[in-house]
C-alpha cells in the first residue's frame, strides 16, 4: 500500500511539473522560414501561429500559387520545430521514458 501511496504523490508532482512547463512553452517561440526569408512563421510552444511575415517582393498577383507554398512551407516548419521543443522538454522532464498520450 506504501508503495501504490509513494507512486501516486509521484504522478501528482509530474503532473504538477507538467502543467508548469505547458505554461512556460505557451511563452517560448520558434520560427521558420521558407523562400529564402521571404515568409517567415511564428509559432509558440502551444501550437498557435503567433505572427506570419510576407515580404511585400514575394506578393505577385500572377503567382498567387508560390506565395501559397511558401505559406504553408514556413507554417509547417514551424508547427514542426515547436513539437520538436515540446517533445525535447518533455523527454527532460519524464527522463525520457517514453509515456503514451504525452507527446
Amino acid at each position: 500500500m506504501k508503495n501504490l501511496t509513494g507512486m501516486m504523490k509521484q504522478a501528482q508532482k509530474l503532473q504538477a511539473k507538467m502543467v508548469e512547463m505547458q505554461a512556460e512553452l505557451g511563452n517560448r517561440t520558434v520560427s521558420a522560414q521558407a523562400g529564402g526569408g521571404m515568409v517567415e512563421a511564428v509559432v509558440n510552444g502551444r501550437q498557435e501561429l503567433l505572427s506570419l511575415r510576407i515580404d511585400p517582393e514575394v506578393v505577385v498577383a500572377e503567382d498567387v500559387e508560390m506565395l501559397q507554398d511558401l505559406i504553408l512551407a514556413a507554417l509547417n516548419e514551424a508547427l514542426n520545430r515547436s513539437r520538436e521543443m515540446m517533445a525535447a522538454e518533455m523527454s527532460k522532464l519524464t527522463g525520457g521514458m517514453q509515456i503514451p498520450g504525452l507527446f
